[in-house]
């Protein structure tokens, strides 16, 4: 049975994420035809590098990147670092031929995106992004829905993606409200919103945009004392036309008092419509515009589906009617990257789709600055 040998490029919180998922792939998928070990960690400092590496048992934990991205035992490289950081080593491990499993978004800007568009010519290895709110079975089953014309025409839809992690002003200035990090809601919680509306309805083409940061300054990371400017937003709301003329609504947020990770999604099409919320990820909500209505509303009516973690053979472990979570999408993300990686196929969503979201990012910031729309050329 094959094993691949993992590199994981930070182990902040989203590269514990990976690990988990990697470590719990044989008792969520039955049989899991190959295996995985995660070989070489890379984070900022000595000190954090080689407490990853005992945690992980690892072989080498390390702050140089290249340790990982070029060193010819690893097979797939973990992009999990903040996301001004990721451009280089993403270059890196291009150039070697690696398997490449990237957070999102893919880069810190635009500018940074046409390095990757151009090392993507030539490469042949496979690449997936982890945009994973697509990989809950409501999500995969409001995909298979919309693709099969149950809904018809889309008409119209709107997205949101709220937090409440920026509401208070004595909330740090982490990486992810920095700018010069790549920061911003817009590529922290925006990107996965734009994602899903692509996946699920078709290209973006126009945007309208506002955003706004809520304070001034925030206490800076480490040290309450000292206050610092903020200089990424807060809030996006965008409306947006997408290739197939629809029009539509997406919001991100981490000023939305109340909310913790909601994602939510309502599509309205001629003949049907159908709604997602992430906080209770379990059902997808379906209506049948053409169902009877003849006799006292007949028998047209919003229908809840239980998709729970009815997830496709050889997933395993868990009953479909098992009420699902968020860290199981991520796990369903990983493993459909590593059965792709496994048969040498295409995933999805891979690098090329993750540059289109990131004009899409772009596209927003340039129609906040102008005021007007803005072409997702």
């Amino acid at each position: 049975m094959k094993t691949y040998q993992i590199g994981l490029l930070g182990f902040g919180f989203i590269g514990k994420v990976h690990a988990y998922c990697h470590h719990n792939l044989p008792y969520f998928y039955d049989p899991l035809p190959f295996r995985t070990r995660i070989a070489r960690v890379c984070t900022g400092r000595p000190e954090t590098a080689e407490t990853a590496r005992q945690f992980l048992g690892a072989d080498l934990g390390t702050t140089d990147y290249r340790d990982i991205t070029e060193n010819p035992d690893i097979d797939i490289v973990h992009i999990c670092s903040p996301n001004h950081q990721h451009r280089d080593a993403l270059l890196s491990a291009l150039a070697a031929g690696k398997d490449i499993y990237c957070d999102k978004p893919v880069v810190a800007s635009l500018a940074e995106a046409a390095d990757i568009e151009a090392a993507l010519h030539g490469y042949n290895g496979i690449s997936q992004v982890t945009f994973q709110l697509r990989f809950f079975p409501a999500a995969l089953h409001a995909r298979e829905l919309i693709q099969s014309g149950r809904l018809g025409r889309i008409l119209q839809f709107r997205a949101a993606f709220l937090h409440a992690g920026s509401a208070s002003p004595e909330a740090p200035l982490k990486w992810k409200l920095s700018a010069a990090a790549g920061g911003g809601v817009v590529a922290d919680l925006g990107s996965h919103a734009l994602d899903m509306v692509h996946n699920l309805l078709g290209d973006v083409s126009q945007i309208q945009a506002a955003t706004a940061i809520a304070y001034p300054d925030r206490p800076a990371a480490g040290n309450p004392g000292q206050r610092v400017p903020v200089d990424a937003e807060d809030l996006m709301l965008v409306n947006a036309r997408l290739a197939s003329g629809a029009l539509g609504t997406i919001e991100a947020t981490k000023l939305a008092t109340g909310s913790e990770d909601e994602f939510r999604i309502e599509i309205h099409g001629a003949k049907g419509a159908l709604r997602f919320n992430s906080m209770q990820a379990h059902w997808l909500d379906y209506y049948d515009g053409t169902a009877d209505d003849a006799s006292y509303g007949g028998v047209r009516g919003w229908t809840r589906i239980d998709c729970g973690q009815r997830y496709p053979a050889p997933a395993a472990l868990l009953p479909g009617k098992a009420s699902i979570g968020w860290i199981r999408s991520h796990v369903h993300c990983l493993y459909s990257f590593m059965d792709a990686v496994h048969h040498r196929r295409p995933a999805q969503p891979d690098l090329a789709h993750g540059l289109r979201v990131q004009t899409l990012m772009d596209a927003v910031h340039r129609a906040a600055r102008s005021g007007g729309w803005a072409d997702c050329e």
